[in-house]
């Protein structure tokens, strides 16, 4: 008989024997396994306990954990196949966590309780594994609400069978395991005072009183308090138990305001659609704020689901603007939720991208090594296949993201890229955008759509649309206040609705409406109870579409308060329950209500957000910020720009670092420097000179030489030679004589500097000592880019197969390891190694394919040169349409960069002179 004991401190007997593991990660595999009520995929299983490790190293760690578990437990009780493993439920084992569960299904409450020695594998954690941390969690705190509520059901069967001191000890427990929940601490005093321990009831509550002030900010309830004062005056006379729950008053649901004024707006986005037959379309709809466009849409989107469209909606949020992909992934979760079966119709490659930014894509398929070489190149490819895959069907799907004004960079960079191959693809993708806004809609449909978009701008509401709307939902008022209706609104039909949420009567005397919009919602937030003010506050503090759990967290109040209180908020009006989020009505309330709150109490609730919070690390960061723990937040902001930068967000990713250096980051030199590199990937020269130097007055001893090496490189970019050579040779002076591989690089990047400034032999000296330190060390980097150096060394003396053999060596090298940069530039190379030699068709194969390599990475500068280089190509094979547009976009291209973005500074003529690198 094998017993394992999850509550508690866990531990395993076999035939009464404990049984030792020698790691921990085959107690935390055996827990995760007995909780799994079906087969794990061995790739989640990996994911789960060792997320840092490589895939082949991971699996050989789970293989060797398997068969610790196989001797501990015995291998019948573990079924293992090639891709799933499973904890075999018999007889012979059982889990107290089941017996729990069960005695509850039972209604056996007594026994239940006294199952539940402790907390969750407590004391039990993994810190290299923050998903099982955050899984075991979860699931301790689920378990500690399922006993929470059989204490409170024992606790009334008890009062209620007349065994009060029983009733007390089960209460008493209750609010030990949750301090926050106040309906337990108003039980704990309500019985004390039945006992007649009325000093006690009165501790009870000073105690249930410091406990909300110092944990959540808030006072008691007013029942808590009349309970309270009601003992004190001695005037308790004993009432049956109260409930569990806060009640809240029945009122009838907020019917949803009838669809007006705006058919012909309908009708002309149901055309496009209509329209649709090989290749997809994109509409920008756009406005201003409360005009309708997300009430316009919505109409759409419910009519193209009843005829079998499949739909991927998102929604941008102003406060999350540098969170990379959140609408595109909050729309993706909600579609796989919704209908997973479209997984297996995407190409595994592309499930294998996405799965980068969404891991529950493999979830259920074998997952593909992302680490192959050059699988980061085809992320924006498998990203939009993904994508586009999740609405794939009989009929055109429909991607659409609300408030796309606030979209984030890197969503409309894959947007952008999606909308240019929108050939083949049959959907419809809507942005709501509003005006006037920092970014015209213009911005993505002028500079992807080529022919496949259009703009819908939504007007104001006239009167006779207004009359139409009062007489569908006030058909009691008299029609005349449609006229007084349009006055105070002016059309808009936030306004409009809001009014008309309002009004009670038609008579003038009694026209009950506030002047102005953010009148109108507090009058409707003053409706709301204690309990609900605080899960709202909650709610605008999270300040994007929250689930029950997390709203409860930040709230602090329980289950039953919460559920109680979502539903009291959706029956007025103020949020709407969507599949699997709650949200506001709209973002003035928010804004209001979040305005409304006091600086301490949001500091609290952020504090308690940031734990809360289940998300990227700058979602995490920006809660850190606003409680004011700087240091923390310095450091999740820092972490989050990695992230960022790992799927070609470099925007935010800017954005991040700049955080965590204005919070105080404790390496402002190792911030400035990675701000430096990305400020020269965007062009932006003399932002990248300031922070590199930066980094420089701030760096170690140890940290110096790759600074000046990344100073050199930047100089040779903008064609300032002697000084690009003073920074190499800087480098080389201070480097440690052990860095072998180090020394290639810069001795690599010496040596194009010396050929360009017309030193062909230097260079020629300085490439092969490159590469004599890059086979020293072994660094195949080091070796791609001394081989590249060569080549392109041979290549200006006409030795072309020297210069094929180097430059192929080199770029298979960047292949092999997947450096990005390293394979643009060899695939450039070549290129022009191929033209030299008279060969043109393959030297426009290698080029194109290097521009599009050179795009995702998002190094301008270089997106320039290649696509002059394509320009002279194109030129030459007769294609003058091809090399115009090809000069066109180096022109564009070379006049934003290395000019300053906040100065009128000229870029530098040199610039243009970049043709290899």
């Amino acid at each position: 008989m094998i017993e394992v004991s999850l509550l508690g401190p866990p531990r395993v007997e076999r035939a009464g024997t404990l049984v030792g593991f020698d790691t921990r990660k085959a107690m935390a595999l055996l827990a995760h396994l007995a909780m799994a009520d079906r087969p794990r995929p061995r790739d989640a299983l990996v994911d789960l306990l060792w997320p840092d490790s490589d895939v082949e190293r991971a699996r050989g760690a789970l293989r060797r954990t398997l068969s610790t578990l196989r001797a501990a437990i015995g291998p019948e009780l573990l079924e293992t196949t090639r891709d799933h493993v499973r904890l075999v439920k018999s007889a012979g084992l059982t889990v107290d966590v089941d017996r729990f569960r069960a005695l509850l299904a039972d209604d056996d409450l007594a026994a239940a309780v006294n199952v539940f020695r402790g907390d969750f594998l407590e004391g039990f954690g993994l810190r290299d594994a923050p998903d099982f941390e955050d899984w075991s969690r979860n699931q301790a705190d689920e378990l500690r609400r399922e006993l929470t509520a059989a204490l409170a059901r024992l606790a009334a069967d008890e009062e209620q069978g007349g065994h009060l001191p029983a009733a007390l000890d089960h209460a008493r427990r209750w609010v030990s395991l949750d301090p926050l929940h106040e309906p337990a601490h108003r039980e704990v005093i309500r019985l004390y005072a039945r006992t007649g321990d009325r000093a006690a009831a009165i501790l009870q509550y000073r105690q249930c009183l410091r406990t909300l002030s110092r944990e959540l900010g808030v006072s008691p309830l007013p029942e808590t308090t009349e309970l309270y004062e009601a003992i004190n005056a001695g005037a308790f006379v004993g009432p049956p138990p109260t409930a569990t729950s806060a009640s809240t008053p029945e009122e009838p649901e907020t019917a949803r305001t009838p669809f007006v004024g705006r058919d012909q707006d309908l009708r002309a986005l149901r055309a496009l659609y209509d329209a649709i037959d090989h290749d997809g379309r994109l509409v920008v709809v756009e406005g201003e704020a409360g005009i309708g466009k997300t009430r316009l849409v919505e109409e759409l989107v419910l009519d193209l689901r009843k005829n079998g469209a499949a739909v991927l909606a998102g929604r941008a949020y102003e406060d999350e603007a540098t969170l990379a992909y959140a609408p595109l992934l909050d729309a993706l979760r909600a579609r796989l939720h919704e209908d997973s079966r479209w997984i297996a119709d995407v190409p595994a490659q592309a499930l294998a991208e996405a799965s980068r930014l969404l891991p529950e894509l493999t979830e259920t398929r074998s997952r593909v090594d992302a680490q192959s070489p050059g699988a980061e190149t085809r992320f924006l490819a498998g990203a939009w296949d993904t994508l586009a895959g999740a609405v794939a069907g009989t009929v055109p799907g429909v991607i659409h993201i609300d408030n796309a004004q606030w979209l984030d960079e890197a969503s409309l960079v894959l947007l952008r890229y999606g909308v240019r191959r929108l050939a083949g693809r049959r959907l419809l993708i809507v942005l709501t955008w509003r005006t006037p806004a920092d970014r015209p809609p213009g911005s993505i449909v002028a500079a992807a759509a080529r022919g496949v978009a259009s703009v819908r701008r939504l007007d104001r509401l006239g009167v006779d649309a207004i009359e139409d709307l009062l007489a569908a939902a006030h058909p009691e008022l008299d029609r005349e206040l449609s006229r007084r209706l349009y006055a105070e609104t002016e059309g808009v039909p936030l306004l409009v609705v809001e009014y008309l949420d309002a009004l009670k009567t038609g008579s003038d005397e009694n026209w009950p409406v506030p002047s102005g919009v953010n009148d109108l919602l507090r009058a409707r937030i003053d409706t709301v109870g204690e309990t609900g003010r605080q899960v709202l506050t909650a709610a605008a503090v999270l300040g994007r579409s929250f689930d029950v759990d997390t709203v409860r967290t930040v709230s602090g109040r329980s289950d039953e308060e919460t559920v109680a209180a979502l539903e009291e908020l959706v029956r007025r009006g103020l949020i709407h329950e969507g599949p699997l989020e709650y949200d506001f009505v709209h973002d003035q309330l928010r804004r209001l209500v979040s305005a409304d709150t006091g600086l301490a109490r949001r500091r609290l609730l952020h504090a308690r957000a940031a734990r809360a919070v289940r998300g990227p690390d700058a979602a995490i960061a920006r809660h850190l910020e606003l409680a004011g723990q700087d240091q923390e937040a310095a450091r999740v902001y820092a972490g989050a720009a990695e992230q960022a930068r790992q799927v070609y967000a470099n925007a935010e990713a800017l954005e991040h670092f700049h955080a965590a250096l204005a919070l105080g980051h404790e390496q402002p030199s190792a911030l400035h420097a990675s701000i430096g590199d990305l400020e020269t990937l965007a062009g932006d020269y003399t932002a990248a000179m300031r922070s590199y130097e930066l980094a420089a007055a701030e760096a170690a001893p140890g940290d110096l030489p790759g600074i000046e090496h990344r100073l050199g490189r930047l100089c040779h970019r903008r064609g300032d030679w002697a000084l690009a050579e003073a920074h190499f040779r800087a480098a080389l002076d201070v480097l440690p004589p052990d860095q072998p591989a180090a020394f290639a690089g810069v001795t690599a990047d010496l040596s194009l500097t010396r050929q360009e400034a017309g030193d062909a032999a230097g260079a020629t000296d300085l490439a092969e000592q490159a590469l004599a330190y890059a086979i020293e060390s072994g660094d195949q980097r080091a070796l791609g880019q001394a081989h590249n150096m060569l080549g392109m060394l041979a290549t200006t003396s006409g030795r072309f197969d020297e210069a094929f053999r180097h430059l192929e060596a080199g770029r298979d090298l960047a292949e092999q390891i997947g450096d990005l940069p390293g394979r643009v530039a060899a695939l450039n190379n070549l290129a022009l190694a191929h033209r030299a030699r008279g060969d043109l068709e393959p030297a426009l194969e290698l080029a194109t394919t290097g521009l599009a390599l050179c795009t995702e990475q998002g190094d301008r500068h270089r997106e320039a040169a290649l696509h002059n280089n394509l320009a002279d190509l194109h030129h030459a094979l007769g294609h003058p349409d091809k090399s115009m547009r090809h000069l066109k976009s180096a022109v564009t291209i070379f006049a934003e960069v290395g000019a300053s973005h906040d100065t009128d500074q000229d870029p530098h003529p040199e610039l243009w002179k970049l043709v290899r690198w």
